[in-house]
């Protein structure tokens, strides 16, 4: 045989061979992901009720202190469970498809039924809504619901919850979140019972709060109709928007938020503000910059007003770069429901890297992913909030430790 041919037909032997590697690894990755987030949920899914446990030692999620997940964070794991759905449709997984719609629905039903049937005017401290960012959070999934599923029941909850924040109860007697006199949104309500009216020179302005809130109005900006009439102006606590009145109260809240809470020149979030003269309180939390990346990139898509862009991708840099340096990894806080961060950047980041183009952020995000699964443990499949630290077969693990790899493996695979 000739030179020339035999390479010819050894680079044919070699592209079949790396073809066949490629589709190899990529199976080994789809498995490993359905690996983590099966192992989720087999530990910390009570599968009667359809919500999140606290943690692996409990057989059940009675109520919020009886093993139940903090209510904030049930709707994390809901858009799990839709990112796990979108993937499985991706894949062409029809048999997972198929399982995980089910599960979206029953997660949704199983949340209603235990967190007093989305009755946002309920205030009971055990499975009722008393701080207004617990609200939010749902506000959001809710409206993503609406978009993935097409559920009108998500939309009108999503909406109804939106109101509440923004509004407050007449039930509860709060005025709630929104600051008229300065702009902003308040943290909570107090007392929880027997509320005042919130008071823009004492009460704490969170990050929290603020940049969801942010998020939450643009998700439904995305969601409403064009057509849609304002509601009438007698109406103390309309329960929608037009879009134009959303993109309104997103702008605003932003810029209180860029104001108050960026410093921009690091891109660091800061988490409060408490009053009108103290200084916020800088510390830094990966949520915290998570929310205002996806609050930026929405407003960013809906007025194509580059500024928004710079912002997410300053509070992203700033976020890997200074807070996930002394390990290159996501960082791990240790405290109550501060595991859950890492799902929360996964959500945003997504949006960040695949809506706009900015792949630089994947080999830092796969990293983090890899690390984590590599110290899993391997008899359940689930992972630590601590990514280098390898999990033990016998080690009590938290929901919102747990969520952080299997998030991240969803989005931006393994």
């Amino acid at each position: 045989m000739k030179k020339g041919k035999r390479l010819i037909l050894l680079g044919f032997i070699a592209g079949i061979y790396t073809f066949a590697f490629s589709s190899c690894q990529e199976d080994k990755a789809i498995k490993e992901i359905w690996q983590a987030y099966d192992g989720f949920n087999q530990c910390l899914l009570d599968e009667n009720k359809y919500i999140y446990k606290t943690n692996t030692s409990y057989s059940e999620a009675k109520d919020r202190w009886n093993g139940a997940a903090a209510i904030w964070c049930q709707p994390i794991y809901w858009d799990m469970a839709m990112n796990a759905y979108k993937l499985a449709c991706k894949t062409k997984n029809s048999k997972r498809k198929e399982n995980l719609l089910k599960l979206n629905r029953r997660i949704f039903e199983g949340n209603k039924k235990h967190y007093a049937g989305f009755d946002f005017h309920d205030n009971n401290e055990n499975t009722g809504w008393f701080i207004y960012d617990d609200i939010q959070w749902w506000t959001i999934t809710l409206a993503r619901a609406y978009q993935l599923f097409g559920e009108k029941e998500y939309l009108d909850l999503s909406e109804a919850s939106f109101s509440r924040v923004w509004y407050g109860s007449e039930k509860v007697g709060d005025t709630g979140s929104y600051d008229p006199k300065r702009s902003g949104m308040f943290w909570q309500w107090h007392p929880i019972r027997n509320p005042k009216p919130n008071d823009s020179e004492r009460d704490g302005k969170m990050a929290c709060i603020n940049f969801p809130t942010v998020v939450a109005a643009m998700t439904l900006y995305n969601c409403v109709p064009d057509d849609r009439q304002e509601p009438k102006a007698d109406v103390k606590r309309p329960l929608y928007q037009t879009k134009a009145q959303y993109l309104e109260k997103a702008k605003e809240i932003y810029a209180w938020g860029t104001e108050n809470l960026l410093d921009a020149k690091t891109g660091r979030v800061a988490d409060s503000k408490h009053g009108t003269s103290d200084s916020p309180n800088w510390k830094a939390h990966i949520y915290n910059q998570a929310t205002f990346i996806g609050a930026s990139v929405l407003l960013y898509q809906a007025t194509d007003e580059k500024s928004y862009l710079d912002n997410a991708i300053l509070v992203a840099d700033y976020s890997i770069k200074t807070m996930s340096a002394p390990k290159g990894i996501l960082p791990f806080e240790n405290g109550i429901e501060q595991g859950i961060y890492t799902a929360i950047f996964a959500q945003y980041m997504a949006m960040l890297v695949y809506d706009c183009g900015q792949s630089q952020y994947l080999p830092f995000l796969k990293h983090t992913i890899n690390i984590g699964w590599n110290n899993r443990d391997e008899q359940r499949n689930i992972c630590g909030g601590e990514y280098d630290v390898k999990v033990n077969p016998t080690d009590t693990i938290d929901s919102y430790s747990a969520s952080g790899i299997p998030a991240l493996m969803l989005l931006f695979g393994k």
